[in-house]
Order: structure tokens, then sequence, then C-alpha cells
């Protein structure tokens, strides 16, 4: 089951909510603090699934973390809002968050929460191969030829999806659904063309003759099986 850390600083919601979790098959990685956090997140031993994410902490606050997160992998992010907060919910998500729940939530619906983000990293698959390329979808990293590649929540979950379909061909209109589905922001016709240019640009030997994403004249996109 997924490993979740989570970053919380009251003590009740941390014992309460460790215990329910772990009822419920994850494992849980808590601290109170930022610094405590980034730490664990530096170390290339520790590889949590999911980042449980509260804004107000011990020291420093969560839209940090997030930041310093999304700047470097695709750690699945949800963050914990206390209730009405509109200007966090907002926040958090420009940063890249994948999800929220306010405060007072009911645990049920946390844990449906959370299983659906790691639905959409695929957490918990086998590492995936195509050529040079590998996408670990329990770490959220992709590396070519060993390298790790630094990509953008939105570039790694279109290469996903990519991977997920291999031998399919991928209609523009179908991308589209899935990226507003999962990215829930706006994505259109223009922008996809825009993400699939950044994202041959980092996994193509040869961005102008791609090999991995390839273009079918009038039909989409096809990652070859």
């Amino acid at each position: 089951m997924a490993h979740i850390l989570l970053v919380e600083d009251d003590p009740s919601i941390i014992l309460n909510l460790t215990e329910f979790l772990q009822k419920e098959g994850f494992t849980i990685t808590a601290v109170r603090g930022q610094t405590e956090a980034l730490r664990l997140l530096e170390d290339p031993a520790f590889s949590p699934n999911l980042l449980l994410l509260d804004i107000s902490l011990a020291d420093g606050n969560g839209f940090s973390i997030c930041a310093a997160v999304k700047s470097t992998s695709s750690l699945p992010v949800i963050f914990l809002t206390a209730s009405g907060d509109e200007y966090s919910v907002v926040s958090g998500l420009d940063l890249g968050a994948d999800d929220y729940i306010s405060k007072p939530f009911r645990p049920r619906e946390l844990v449906s929460r959370i299983n659906s983000v790691l639905r959409r990293y695929g957490a918990g698959n086998f590492p995936l191969s195509c050529g040079s390329l590998t996408l670990n979808p329990s770490r959220g990293i992709v590396t070519k030829n060993g390298t790790e590649i630094a990509l953008s929540a939105l570039e790694y979950r279109l290469l996903l999806f990519f991977f997920q379909n291999r031998g399919i061909v991928l209609s523009r209109t179908r991308i589209l659904e899935e990226l507003w589905d999962l990215a829930g922001e706006f994505v259109n016709d223009n922008t996809l063309t825009v993400y699939i240019k950044r994202l041959r640009e980092k996994i193509e030997d040869d961005p102008a003759n791609p090999v991995y994403i390839r273009t079918l004249r009038g039909l989409g996109y096809k990652m070859e099986g």
C-alpha cells in the first residue's frame, strides 16, 4: 500500500489520522514542521507516494514545502485547508497541488481523495519502460539512460498517460479530456501543443524527429507499444 508523508502541526490530528490511515492499509510517516519535512524529502532513501500537507505548520508553511516538492519532482500533494479559506485553496492549486480537502473533513472522504490522486499517478505500479526512458509511478520520477529528467506535474501526467496507452492512437480530444480531469485546470488545444513540444524537448534525442511520441497526422499521437 502507498506510503504517505503527513505534515501537520496538530498532535491530535496526527494521532487520529495516522491511526485511521494505518487501519486503511497506508504506511504513514508524520512530521510537524517544514524543516523536518524538507529534510526527509531531500533524502534519496525516503520515497513516499503522496504528501498530505497542512498549510499552517510549527515552522514555515505548507506552501513553501509544496513549491519545493513540485520544483524537483511530481510527488502528489493534497492540502489540508481551513474550511472556507478560498485563498489557501487557490494558492495551493497554483503551486501544483493535486487536490485539497477542508477541515473538518470526513476520514472516508479523505481516503477517497487519496486513492483518486494515487490512481492518477499510477502509484504502486511497477516501473514502465520504453527504449531508454523509464517512468517510476511509485516515486513519480522519469529517467533517461539512468539520469532523472525534471518534468512539471502536467508534463509528468501527460507522459504517464502515453505510457498507460502505449500502442494506442490518442486523439487530441481524448488527451485534452484526460488532462482536464487530471489537472483540474483549463487546457486548450494550443496549450496541448505547447506541452507536447516541451515534453519532446526533454525526452527525445531529436525533438524534430521524435521516436517516443509520434504525431499521426489527422489522428493524434501515439507512443509505440
